[in-house]
């Protein structure tokens, strides 16, 4: 079993031989008579190609436009110069209409996101605090990584799963280097919703190629990373000692609250749908049992808390602090004591604050309301984009972006993408608006995949600047540490980025992207087996496999890890030097279909959405118009080829009710990479 399957390759026309072959063929039967071959014809049901002119038509077709290409965004409205002043004036008002439409929905967009995060808290906030209890199972590294990717995934914010280490490190319940192994699944699981994101591009195939390539850019750069520092990090320590060494040289005081930039802007709107109390979550990790019963929904917004100097009474057993602040009456015991009081004052304004709803209920209704807002934003950003981007604005925004300076300083355009992605992402404060926010820029063909890795990468670091910041901030109790993790989360990524950035040969989540690109084009359904298995199922499995152990864990994931480089290594000899394999080797022909092909999958699930569809909600009537649209075409760009010569055009269209059986045989004998 291997990671990939190959992307297919162009269907060979089934009824144009190769020209060299078609001579041949010509000369070997110029002696026979006329009636041979029209009953030759007649049998095998195919076009001679003595007899058609397809194939010298197909030979000046041009060859297939590479589709990681940018596209042209062409203007097809009127030119500048052809409008009269009412023209002119009309478009300049369009067009500041867009720009502020083209806000509006960028602005959505990012309360949709923040609601989105809150509701995955609702849905397993409380499930996320209880995996951060067991001490045993976060002392072991690859354990603390998958329950950072987890935690993170359910929470949908690094920095909240951050805040939960931070406050666990705090408290004596976790130390530092075990926390680290959490910050880096923490990394991986921040990644998650851009590829979310880029799923809602899946209606057009190019788009959905370059939109899911362009985010899961930023998915394999963050687990390369891991597979290549945490073993380094277990055996030597170094992010732990090199941030010691920095927080202690400094004498640190706890500071002001971090810039907010966006939510002050965000925080209005979002307020008014749901508020949280995020304390319950940490309370929860740190083992408070009175926070298990709690709600994360924040009723009361405005409280004053008091401490009052209080008679109290106390079990005679007590021992009092001091003889003279106790006293007894009868059979009670007195003694002074603080007393704190919390004092309601004013309730939440937000749309919950009066409901009756489990937190559980609250969650799932903000989920689909958030996922609803956040598609129809895309949406409709993406048509919005597509409308605006076009001519001389497209041309000055590809050539901003996606140019390369001269040669000496070509490499120099990398690293200031790196540093506007980082600038971006301090602004907004989060790596996941950020990257979400040019998915579909790379969707459209504005940022090429090459320009989107910088770009990214350089999010990774200023989500980690913000964080720095934010730590500064802290109080005085968990200042250290709070520093040292977000310092540690900053080296992390530093360290990836010097490993797979600086020469162009070690970009590998360039060409995985690709990869995964051009078979989520192909097979869109991988797209969410992509999702739900490295995000889910992969850090559960590892998970569970913790649970039982250490000589459980190596017993399963050693052989599965080397079995999966074993294919990789197999994968690249097969296409790169394939006489150096044994002969069985050189291709995947000896496994079953099914394992190194995923077109079985793909009838099996293409056949389920059609009966599901057929009797669930007439998906199968859309797919049957949109077959026979296809087949139209088809028809038509057929008739163009053959117009000259009818009889070949009906005989092509009698081989061709044939042609199908024809090119899934073919198609199945050429798989030749393992899934």
């Amino acid at each position: 079993m291997a990671p990939w399957p190959e992307v297919e390759k162009p269907e060979t026309n089934n009824y144009i031989g190769d020209s060299s072959k078609q001579n041949q063929n010509m000369a070997g039967k110029e002696g026979e008579n006329h009636k041979g071959n029209v009953a030759s014809l007649g049998n095998k049901g195919e076009i001679q190609p003595a007899f058609s002119t397809i194939a010298l038509i197909d030979e000046t077709r041009p060859e297939e436009e590479d589709p990681w290409a940018l596209p042209e965004l062409q203007d097809t409205g009127v030119k500048w110069s052809e409008l009269d002043r009412k023209g002119k004036i009309i478009r300049v008002l369009y067009g500041i209409g867009k720009f502020i439409m083209l806000l509006g929905l960028l602005y959505m967009f990012v309360c949709s996101l923040d609601v989105l995060s809150s509701a995955f808290q609702l849905v397993g906030g409380k499930a996320a605090g209880d995996i951060f209890q067991d001490d045993s199972v976060l002392s072991n590294p690859v354990a603390g990584l998958v329950i950072g990717v987890l935690v993170t995934v359910m929470v949908q914010s690094s920095s909240t799963s951050s805040s939960i280490v931070v406050s666990m490190v705090s408290s004596t319940l976790l130390t530092v280097r075990s926390a680290i192994p959490i910050i880096m699944g923490a990394n991986i699981g921040t990644s998650v919703t851009n590829t979310i994101v880029a799923l809602m591009q899946a209606g057009d195939r190019n788009e959905f190629r370059r939109a899911f390539a362009g985010a899961t850019i930023h998915d394999f750069f963050n687990w390369l990373a891991v597979f290549a520092l945490l073993p380094i990090e277990v055996i030597s320590g170094y992010l732990y000692h090199l941030t010691n060494v920095i927080v202690e040289s400094f004498h640190l005081e706890s500071g002001e609250d971090a810039p907010e930039l966006l939510k002050v802007i965000t925080d209005p709107f979002t307020k008014l749908i749901i508020e949280l109390d995020k304390s319950v979550i940490n309370a929860i990790a740190t083992n408070d049992e009175s926070a298990k019963n709690k709600s994360l929904v924040k009723i009361w917004c405005v409280t004053e808390t008091n401490v009052t100097l209080q008679n109290v009474t106390i079990p005679p057993s007590e021992n009092c602090t001091s003889p003279d602040l106790c006293w007894t009456e009868g059979n009670l015991t007195w003694t002074l004591k603080n007393v704190t009081e919390t004092d309601y004052i004013s309730k939440c304004q937000h749309l919950f604050a009066n409901s009756d709803l489990p937190d559980l209920g609250i969650g799932l209704i903000l989920l689909a309301l958030s996922l609803l807002v956040l598609c129809s934003c895309l949406i409709m950003i993406v048509k919005l984009l597509n409308s605006v981007l076009k001519g001389q604005v497209a041309s000055v925004i590809k050539k901003t972006i996606n140019t390369d300076f001269p040669f000496p300083f070509t490499w120099l355009a990398g690293y200031l993408a790196m540093l506007a992605g980082a600038g971006m992402t301090f602004v907004v404060q989060s790596s996941s608006v950020f990257t979400s926010a040019i998915t579909p820029l790379v969707g459209i063909g504005v940022i090429s995949i090459e320009r989107s890795y910088p770009l990214t990468l350089g999010a990774n670091i200023g989500t980690t600047t913000t964080a720095i910041l934010a730590a500064l901030a802290s109080p005085g109790s968990t200042l250290k540490y709070s520093l040292q993790i977000a310092l540690c989360h900053f080296f992390f990524n530093i360290s990836g980025i010097l490993l797979f950035y600086p020469l162009p040969f070690t970009r590998l989540p360039i060409r995985m992207s690709k990869t995964l690109g051009n078979i989520t084009a192909k097979y869109r359904w991988f797209a969410i087996f992509y999702l739900l298995v490295c995000f889910f199922l992969l850090p559960l499995f590892v998970f569970g496999l913790s649970l039982a152990g250490w000589p459980v864990l190596l017993g399963v994931c050693l052989p599965l890890s080397a079995l999966f480089i074993a294919v990789i290594v197999i994968n690249i000899m097969q296409s790169k030097r394939p006489h150096s394999l044994p002969e069985k080797l050189q291709n995947w022909d000896f496994l079953p279909i099914w394992l190194h092909s995923l077109e079985p999958w793909d009838n099996i699930i293409m056949s389920s959405l059609a009966f599901c569809g057929k009797h669930c909600c007439g998906f199968c009537k859309c797919c049957k118009v949109n077959a026979e649209q296809e087949g139209a075409k088809d028809k038509q760009l057929k008739t163009m080829e053959v117009y000259e010569n009818t009889i070949a055009m009906a005989d092509e269209e009698r081989g061709g009710r044939r042609a199908p059986s024809v090119a899934c045989v073919e198609k199945t004998g050429t798989n030749n990479t393992a899934l």
